[in-house]
């Protein structure tokens, strides 16, 4: 009997290889006069793969067909998207395979993408991906005609809303995406290379600062507090300040401003770029430190330092009237740390707020 493969660990296929495979059998349906119900297509990074076709049809010189998207396990938001390829012969031309994109592809509004402003959100690898697959069944066609092929994605504008692609200027819905074709569970590198993006985007719209945030808490507060920045500047960075800060130094950004917790921020402090809750714990005697340093007396120190959580040692300092100055120092410690790493780099201020999104500190050095 076969193991049966862990919970979270079936891939899926992307955007981007999902829509190939619609344009390469709709192509074939255009060549032949019908659209098979099977269709096996290249993916970015050379493998081939059958995918079923659920729609499929030719009639006055178009052809149409959906690929349903699956994305394994991860929790995708474009999970069961209808990926639909409608293709159709141009006569006055030849050689050419013209992307266009359709209802719910997302339209690009911003410079900093890597794509054409007016344009389809159709990043450059699938772009390839899907002419490859254009090129590979209708190159005797192309010889003498072009191709126009119209990728759109019904209901895209509402999984858009559920994505950053607001906040990058692009707008109407999702983008068709992927670089090797396949969906890996719960994908950390899709993530941060998000928070690579934001950060190039901001750069790119000439914006000086980034508001790093860890989540979507922090993320709403700091968006009520910096009411005077443009919506590019705001990136949620999860776990992947080591990346954002990289990447702000690349591109010339001059401010760092950072939306967090009091975990999140103390992780920071003790040396960590990746903050991830599994990874290390809270130093708490880091923050027995700061107690001791604004004025706890002994055993509320020993009493943070024995405890689990940064959260803990918040509350100690609140009932001793001390959590202002705590939270400073706090927030001191973070910038030291950051300033170690990149000397010399940025300016830095942390906004600081408790679990129900209000502020407790607004610390600039």
């Amino acid at each position: 009997m076969m193991a049966k493969k862990p919970k979270g660990t079936r891939k899926g296929y992307t955007t981007g290889a999902c829509s190939a495979a619609a344009a390469r059998a709709a192509t074939l349906g255009l060549l032949t006069g019908s659209v098979a119900e099977q269709i096996e297509s290249l993916l970015p990074n050379g493998q081939r793969v059958n995918f079923t076709v659920h729609e499929g049809s030719v009639a006055d010189g178009l052809a149409h067909a959906v690929i349903i998207k699956d994305a394994g396990d991860d929790p995708d938001c474009t999970h069961d998207a209808h990926l639909t390829a409608d293709v159709r012969l141009v006569s006055d031309s030849a050689n050419k395979v013209q992307l266009k994109g359709g209802n719910g592809v997302g339209t690009i509004t911003m410079r900093g993408l890597g794509l054409e402003v007016g344009g389809p959100a159709i990043n450059p690898v699938p772009r390839k991906n899907i002419e490859a697959n254009i090129r590979e069944v209708a190159s005797e066609l192309l010889r003498t005609q072009s191709l126009e092929v119209t990728i759109s994605v019904p209901g895209g504008q509402d999984m858009a809303k559920k994505t950053l692609n607001d906040r990058l200027g692009i707008i109407n819905g999702i983008s068709i995406l992927g670089t090797t074709g396949i969906v890996h569970p719960y994908s950390t590198a899709a993530f941060r290379a998000s928070v690579v993006q934001g950060v190039q985007v901001a750069a790119n719209q000439g914006q000086q600062a980034v508001v790093l945030t860890t989540g979507g808490r922090t993320e709403k507060f700091t968006i009520r507090e910096l009411t005077d920045l443009d919506p590019a500047c705001f990136v949620q960075m999860g776990d992947f300040l080591g990346p954002a800060l990289d990447t702000a130094q690349q591109v010339g950004i001059k401010q760092i401003i950072i939306g967090g917790m009091v975990g999140k921020l103390t992780k920071i402090a003790q040396g960590e770029v990746i903050t991830h809750a599994r990874r290390n714990p809270v130093n708490t005697q880091l923050l027995a430190d700061i107690a001791q340093q604004v004025g706890a007396d002994a055993t509320v120190c020993t009493e943070i330092a024995a405890g689990e959580t940064a959260r803990f040692a918040g509350e100690c300092m609140d009932e001793l009237g001390l959590a202002t100055a705590f939270y400073k120092e706090l927030c001191a410690r973070v910038i030291a740390t950051l300033q170690a790493r990149y000397p010399e780099t940025f300016s830095y201020r942390i906004l600081m707020c408790d679990f129900e999104g209000n502020k407790l500190v607004d610390y600039v050095k």
